[in-house]
C-alpha cells in the first residue's frame, strides 16, 4: 500500500534500473528481453506515488536501456531544475560492433548488419582520438529533441522520416577500458550535456569500418552527484513504507553549480521583497564584469535562500568598496 502522502521538498539522487546487459548478438524476433525497462518519467511517477508530492522534476533524463544517476527536484526544489541542468556527465558504456539500429541501442530495430573487420587495441584507439574534444555530433532520430513543437520519437515511432540537426557537443576523455574482440568495447566516458553515447557508439563503428550500437549504458555522475550519493528504487520503496522517505532527501541546493555567498538577515529580506541592491565586493566577491553572473544566497545556518543575478558591474572593479548591483532571481525564504 503506498504512504500517506507526506510534505518533502529536496533533491533525490535516484540509481534508475537499466538493462543490465546484452548480447553481442543482433536481438531477433521473440527474444526475451529484462522484465521491466523505466522510463525517467517511471521513476518519477513511482516517486510521486510513494511521496504524495505532486511537483517533481528532473534535471534530464535517461533512457530506458540505462542506469544510473537520476537526479530529481521535489517540491518547491522544482524552482531550481534550470539551474541543476547543463552539467557535464560521466558514463560507462558497451558498444557492440557488427549491427546497427533504428535507434542506435539494442532497443531498436535492427536496420543494418556487417562483418567486423579485425581489429586491434590500436586501431580502436586511432577512431576514439577523433571524437575526443568539442566536436559536431548528429543526434538519434528517436530522441526527446523537439522540431515543430514534438519530439523527434514521437514521429519517428508513427514512420516519418526524421532528422536531427548536428550540434556541437564536448567529450572531455573516451577512455578505453575494455575490448574484447572481435566485436566488444567497452569505454569509460566524460562528456558535456547534450552529447548522446548512441551517437557516439553508432558514429564509432563507421569510424572502425561496420556498424555499431549502444549495448549498455550507465550513468556515474551528473555533476557534484554520483553513484554513492544515490539510492535504488528498492530503498526509496522501503523508506515510504517506513515512513521515512523524507530522510532520504537532499536538501534544495546541495551542490548547486553556482557561487555562493552568506548575506545577513536583512539583506537577504531586502532581495526577497525585489529590491536592487548594491553589494560590494567584500560582501559578493564575484567577478560580474563579464555577462549577469547567478549566485546563490545562504543564510547563517548555510540553507538556500535563493539565487540572485548581477544587474550592474562595479564602476571601477579595482576598488573593492566599489558596489555591484544584485537582484533576486527566484527565491525560496
Amino acid at each position: 500500500m503506498p504512504a500517506e502522502p507526506i510534505s518533502v521538498d529536496g533533491l533525490l539522487v535516484v540509481d534508475k534500473p537499466g538493462r543490465p546487459g546484452a548480447s553481442n548478438k543482433p536481438p531477433t524476433a521473440g527474444e526475451p528481453s529484462v522484465d521491466r525497462l523505466w522510463t525517467s518519467h517511471d521513476v518519477v511517477a513511482r516517486v510521486r506515488r510513494l511521496s504524495g508530492q505532486r511537483r517533481i522534476g528532473h534535471t534530464g533524463t535517461l533512457d530506458p536501456m540505462a542506469s544510473g544517476v537520476l537526479v530529481l527536484c521535489l517540491g518547491f526544489a522544482t524552482r531550481l531544475v534550470e539551474y541543476y541542468q547543463g552539467e557535464d556527465k560521466r558514463y560507462v558504456a558497451e558498444v557492440a560492433l557488427g549491427y546497427a539500429t533504428d535507434t542506435f541501442d539494442v532497443e531498436g530495430k535492427v536496420v543494418e548488419t556487417m562483418p567486423v573487420p579485425a581489429l586491434t587495441v590500436e586501431n580502436v584507439e586511432s577512431a576514439l582520438a577523433a571524437f575526443r574534444g568539442t566536436i559536431w555530433q548528429v543526434p538519434p532520430a528517436y530522441s526527446a529533441i523537439k522540431q515543430e513543437g514534438e519530439a523527434l520519437y514521437a514521429r519517428a515511432r508513427r514512420g516519418e522520416v526524421v532528422s536531427a540537426d548536428a550540434r556541437q557537443v564536448t567529450f572531455h576523455s573516451i577512455e578505453l577500458v575494455d575490448f574484447a574482440p572481435p566485436d566488444r568495447l567497452r569505454l569509460a566516458v566524460h562528456c558535456s550535456a547534450g552529447a548522446y553515447i548512441r551517437s557516439l557508439a553508432y558514429d564509432l563503428g563507421r569510424s572502425l569500418n561496420t556498424a555499431a550500437t549502444l549495448a549498455v549504458l550507465r550513468r556515474e555522475t551528473v555533476g557534484e552527484f554520483g553513484l554513492a550519493d544515490a539510492v535504488t528504487l528498492a530503498q526509496i520503496e522501503t523508506a515510504a513504507a517506513d515512513g521515512r522517505l523524507a530522510t532520504l532527501l537532499r536538501k534544495p541546493g546541495d551542490k548547486l553549480p553556482l557561487p555562493q555567498v552568506q548575506l545577513p538577515a536583512e539583506l537577504r529580506r531586502r532581495l526577497a521583497h525585489g529590491q536592487h541592491l548594491p553589494l560590494s565586493h567584500a560582501l559578493c566577491p564575484v567577478d560580474c564584469t563579464r555577462g549577469q553572473p547567478l549566485v546563490q544566497v545562504r543564510d547563517e545556518a548555510g540553507n538556500l535562500a535563493g539565487i540572485m543575478r548581477c544587474l550592474q558591474p562595479p564602476t571601477d572593479s579595482s576598488d573593492p568598496a566599489s558596489a555591484a548591483v544584485w537582484k533576486a532571481e527566484k527565491w525560496l525564504s
